[in-house]
């Protein structure tokens, strides 16, 4: 692993790679280290900090909704810096590669209310005469005092100049590299890497090896194939999650989705544009026997989600609990998350054996909360084909008085308006089948995606 010094030395002594930083709020270290480093001549035309809002705004125009640490003040500022940089230096500087790195932090402060989180952007071309390109992250500081917080923006910044310059041709090394000397002080759960010479691969990848390396429990993306941030579309909304393997979604995954979407929209009152609905994929369900995630894989069941005009939340939340902790920084008025009978009667099970120490109230409490709602979407017994819904779910005798509870109390519900007559229908059979070239998961799927599965070649189908 390359020092932070030695990074920001060779970008120093790379003659074309020239630009210009912009630090607002804590994130004021980045510019530091390339001064540091030695022959910052060779790199820095420009550093910059507004650090009041009133400068900020007069540089970068006014923020409307208030919020200085945030995507659209990151790109205000990155657009702006970008034009000057052309503007001033394109005609006595042919040859350079320019950037302009950005960003926008606020660091724990001494109530700690405030944990630490920000935005960082670069913006660079890797030729004179190349496209530009953006970089673009989200981070949250995981030290536990301001000092040290601003030391770990500074060294992901000088990581994120370098991937960008040295890495360019392997994105997962990109990815991976942004957190060298910093391991476990950040968290990264947003980053976008576009532009043409970053065309050579599916951008989506770019999440999964956030989650796949561990710079991130979560990370999200939207149907257009672009990272989305939970900050800037689920503050103080309601969301409901549900998780599945989708490999494929069958008519019973529609099913899911939509019986259970009108009952979460119904309960919660919560008016149509306050509403969102994701699918997540965890790192559970994408790992093979090896432990591997086939990238392959990974794609075609996000195309799946895509045709069906879903968001996707990618995680490596084995429990629920670190799922609800990821989204309690955004003050989500309601949650509900979808799963199975089958998985909600193991949930409960589990939680009542890993808890005979006096501690099933506190366990059950990291569940349930008063805006979260477990939707339990019935199970047919593939033996005797009846139907386990939350009502007539059995539990062990020692849970009963509180699962009991959590039934009257509405924080686990049972999906209502179900189509009991597709129950039979399960996602391995419907994978074999389509792996066998046996037609009889057409009518298992919905025609959009038989459509899609047979044009594409997808799931191991194999075109006659």
């Amino acid at each position: 692993m390359i020092k932070t010094e030695q990074k920001a030395l060779d970008i120093n002594l790379n003659d074309p790679i020239y630009g210009t930083f912009a630090e607002i709020g804590a994130g004021q270290e980045v510019a530091r280290n390339f001064f540091q480093a030695g022959a910052a001549a060779g790199t820095i035309a420009k550093t910059m900090s507004a650090y009041d809002k009133t400068y900020s705004d007069a540089i970068y125009g006014l923020e409307p909704s208030g919020r200085y640490v945030s995507e659209s003040r990151l790109y205000k500022m990155l657009d702006h810096e970008w034009m000057l940089m052309e503007e001033r230096l394109k005609n006595s500087r042919p040859d350079a590669t320019f950037f302009v790195f950005a960003d926008t932090v606020q660091a724990i402060n001494y109530t700690r209310t405030i944990k630490g989180n920000g935005w960082m952007g670069l913006r660079f071309r890797l030729s004179p005469d190349g496209p530009v390109n953006d970089m673009v992250l989200h981070v949250k500081m995981l030290d536990t005092n301001n000092r040290l917080q601003q030391e770990a923006i500074g060294i992901l910044g000088v990581n994120m100049i370098y991937a960008s310059f040295y890495y360019n041709e392997d994105p997962q090394k990109m990815v991976k590299s942004l957190v060298d000397n910093i391991k476990d002080r950040v968290s990264i759960d947003l980053l976008r890497i576009n532009g043409e010479n970053f065309n050579y691969f599916d951008k989506r990848l770019v999440s999964l090896y956030l989650v796949k390396h561990r710079l991130t429990s979560v990370a999200m993306f939207d149907i257009n194939k672009s990272s989305i941030h939970a900050s800037e579309f689920l503050y103080k909304e309601s969301l409901m999650v549900i998780r599945g393997n989708f490999r494929p979604p069958t008519i019973v995954t529609q099913d899911v989705i939509a019986a259970s979407y009108a009952q979460f929209k119904e309960e919660t009152k919560a008016a149509d544009a306050q509403l969102n609905l994701m699918m997540e994929l965890t790192m559970d369900y994408l790992k093979g026997q090896n432990e591997d995630v086939d990238e392959k894989d990974f794609l075609e069941r996000a195309d799946m989600l895509s045709a069906l005009g879903h968001k996707v939340l990618l995680s490596d939340c084995a429990n629920h609990e670190m799922l609800i902790n990821y989204l309690n920084d955004y003050k989500i008025a309601n949650l509900g998350l979808v799963i199975g009978s089958r998985e909600l009667q193991s949930i409960i099970t589990d939680k009542y054996s890993q808890n005979q120490d006096g501690r099933l109230l506190v366990a059950f409490g990291e569940l349930f909360s008063q805006n979260i709602r477990i939707y339990a979407y019935p199970a047919q017994n593939q033996d005797n084909n009846e139907i386990m819904t939350a009502e007539n779910m059995i539990v062990p005798d020692g849970i009963k008085f509180l699962y009991q509870y959590l039934l009257d109390s509405g924080q686990i519900v049972g999906v209502k308006n179900y189509n009991k007559d597709i129950l039979h229908i399960y996602p391995t059979d419907v994978l074999k089948a389509i792996k066998e070239n046996n037609s009889s998961w057409e009518n298992q799927v919905s025609e959009a995606l038989v459509i899609l599965i047979k044009e594409r070649g997808l799931f191991g189908y194999k075109k006659q």
